[in-house]
Protein backbone atom coordinates (compact mmCIF):
# COMPACT_ATOMS: atom_id res chain seq x y z
CA UNK A 1 0.00 0.00 0.00
CA UNK A 2 1.37 3.25 -0.66
CA UNK A 3 1.84 5.74 1.60
CA UNK A 4 -0.81 8.69 0.22
CA UNK A 5 -3.20 5.77 0.79
CA UNK A 6 -3.03 4.75 4.36
CA UNK A 7 -3.31 8.52 5.15
CA UNK A 8 -5.78 8.94 3.31
CA UNK A 9 -7.74 6.55 4.63
CA UNK A 10 -7.00 7.59 8.21
CA UNK A 11 -7.84 10.88 7.52
CA UNK A 12 -10.86 10.00 6.38
CA UNK A 13 -11.92 7.58 9.25
CA UNK A 14 -11.15 10.08 11.53
CA UNK A 15 -13.37 12.90 9.74
CA UNK A 16 -15.77 10.03 9.23
CA UNK A 17 -16.19 9.21 12.89
CA UNK A 18 -16.24 12.94 14.54
CA UNK A 19 -18.64 13.62 11.94
CA UNK A 20 -21.12 11.26 13.45
CA UNK A 21 -20.21 12.35 16.82
CA UNK A 22 -21.36 15.78 15.90
CA UNK A 23 -24.36 15.25 14.31
CA UNK A 24 -24.81 12.93 17.32
CA UNK A 25 -24.30 16.19 20.11
CA UNK A 26 -26.62 18.23 17.68
CA UNK A 27 -29.46 15.70 17.64
CA UNK A 28 -28.91 15.52 20.95
CA UNK A 29 -29.28 19.27 22.19
CA UNK A 30 -32.02 19.57 18.94
CA UNK A 31 -34.50 17.28 20.85
CA UNK A 32 -33.98 18.75 24.51
CA UNK A 33 -34.75 22.05 23.03
CA UNK A 34 -37.56 20.63 21.48
CA UNK A 35 -38.64 18.95 25.05
CA UNK A 36 -38.00 22.24 26.79
CA UNK A 37 -40.31 24.41 24.40
CA UNK A 38 -42.89 22.40 23.36
CA UNK A 39 -45.70 22.61 26.26
CA UNK A 40 -46.89 19.83 27.92
CA UNK A 41 -50.80 19.17 26.95
CA UNK A 42 -52.40 17.60 30.04
CA UNK A 43 -55.75 15.51 28.30
CA UNK A 44 -58.83 15.27 30.18
CA UNK A 45 -62.06 14.36 29.96
CA UNK A 46 -65.48 16.00 30.11
CA UNK A 47 -66.53 14.47 33.15
CA UNK A 48 -63.50 15.64 35.22
CA UNK A 49 -64.88 19.32 35.12
CA UNK A 50 -67.64 20.68 37.16
CA UNK A 51 -70.52 22.82 36.03
CA UNK A 52 -67.98 26.06 36.55
CA UNK A 53 -65.42 24.33 34.68
CA UNK A 54 -62.86 23.63 36.85
CA UNK A 55 -61.15 20.14 37.57
CA UNK A 56 -62.78 18.19 40.51
CA UNK A 57 -60.30 17.93 43.12
CA UNK A 58 -61.95 14.96 44.15
CA UNK A 59 -60.89 11.45 42.83
CA UNK A 60 -62.39 9.92 39.70
CA UNK A 61 -63.26 6.27 39.73
CA UNK A 62 -63.05 4.48 36.63
CA UNK A 63 -65.23 1.55 35.94
CA UNK A 64 -64.36 -0.93 33.13
CA UNK A 65 -66.64 -3.80 32.44
CA UNK A 66 -65.76 -6.38 29.86
CA UNK A 67 -68.44 -8.97 28.86
CA UNK A 68 -67.38 -12.13 27.60
CA UNK A 69 -69.46 -13.67 25.24
CA UNK A 70 -68.94 -17.30 26.07
CA UNK A 71 -71.45 -19.82 24.49
CA UNK A 72 -71.23 -22.94 24.32
CA UNK A 73 -73.68 -24.09 22.42
CA UNK A 74 -72.72 -25.54 19.06
CA UNK A 75 -75.23 -22.84 16.86
CA UNK A 76 -74.31 -24.73 13.43
CA UNK A 77 -77.18 -27.40 12.58
CA UNK A 78 -76.02 -30.41 10.52
CA UNK A 79 -78.60 -33.12 9.87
Amino acid sequence: MSETLVVTLTLMTLVSILAIMVGGMIGWMARQHSYETTPQVVYTHPEMFDANGQLVPDEILALRIETHDSTDEDTSEED
